[in-house]
């Protein structure tokens, strides 16, 4: 098949790039393909039947008459995908999902250590420091993870950019071919893309159950069950973030431009609910630390903040599909 894919790429790579001509080259190359594995059934080698098919279809120019299509420069359609330029579009939304979930990891793991420092702190495991050097120590620790994530998130950000015109404008276009390869490879993810999903949220559910299994044991094994509990959360974001974002990359291949203007307003709106709603939770969660000391209880301002914010988007998103 491969030679038959190449002779029709040959034969098309000298004309119009107009709609017309994508249309026209990917309905030959499916008859051909389809006589190919007729032939291949009826008994013939390979080589005979590519030369058989390669024979029967003519040549280009009698098939464009046939078809009364003009070879004119018409409307120009979207810039065709290579197979390199999918593989290493593919590559850089693998690594950019390690970077991103790395960076949200990061973003959990300093929370999840200011409190597991308090912790010590308060239990007197830290003999000579006082429990306020323990603070300063975790918002050291806190901001220092911060600054690494927003680096690497700034990092994977750039990496993505240079194939902005797939992720964010969908101005591209597939040959039937490398699209049927990309789906096999997107129905072959879908089995381990589940399971992560419901291994992350399992470990979401359970997570708090760590947390109250410590409490009701000791009251002073608050902190520690807190860090636990975030640690099993940071491995849960990490699966969703890295997983989630190869899935993402097959359906954007697949989907091209699609309901992008749909989904692009969507995110606008989610992305600037987000913008607002984490810095908040943020600031009451540094607020009610240092000004009140509520650093023992504080810490739920954050799951109960992700559980809004997916509440949000989860009915934003219904209502956004039930409208059209």
């Amino acid at each position: 098949m491969d030679t038959i894919i190449n002779y029709v790429d040959n034969m098309f790579a000298s004309l119009p790039k107009s709609t017309e001509m994508r249309q026209l080259r990917d309905e030959l190359l499916a008859n051909m393909e389809e006589k190919y594995h007729e032939l291949k059934q009826a008994g013939k080698t390979d080589n005979e039947a590519i030369g058989i098919v390669i024979s029967e279809f003519g040549n280009i120019d009698e098939i464009i008459e046939e078809f009364d299509i003009s070879q004119e420069e018409g409307v120009m359609t979207k810039p065709l995908l290579t197979e390199q330029e999918v593989d290493n579009y593919l590559q850089v939304s693998k690594k950019s999902g390690q970077w991103i979930g790395i960076g949200a990891v990061l973003c959990i793991f300093g929370s999840a250590m200011f409190v597991l420092l308090l912790g010590l702190f308060e239990n007197g495991y830290m003999n000579g420091l006082t429990v306020e050097t323990g603070m300063y120590i975790g918002v050291i620790i806190l901001l220092l993870c911060v600054a690494i994530a927003v680096g690497l998130f700034i990092y994977a950000g750039m990496q993505l950019d240079k194939y902005k015109y797939i992720s964010v404008k969908g101005n591209f276009d597939l040959p039937i071919d490398l699209r049927s390869k990309i789906k096999t490879m997107n129905d072959a993810y879908q089995p381990t893309f589940t399971i992560i999903m419901i291994v992350g949220v399992v470990l979401i559910i359970l997570s708090p159950a760590i947390l109250l299994g410590m409490i009701a044991l000791n009251d002073n094994m608050a902190n520690f069950g807190v860090f636990i509990m975030l640690a099993l959360v940071a491995v849960a974001v990490y699966l969703f973030v890295y997983f989630g974002n190869m899935y993402g990359a097959y359906d954007k291949l697949l989907k091209g431009d699609a309901k992008r203007t749909k989904e692009k307003d969507e995110d606008r709106v989610i992305g600037a609910v987000a913008s607002i709603i984490w810095p908040l939770a943020v600031i009451v969660f540094l607020i009610s630390g240092f000004i009140y000391g509520l650093w023992y209880i504080n810490w739920i301002v954050f799951p109960i903040t992700g559980l809004l914010f997916a509440m949000f988007s989860g009915a934003y998103s219904i209502l956004v599909n039930k409208e059209e």
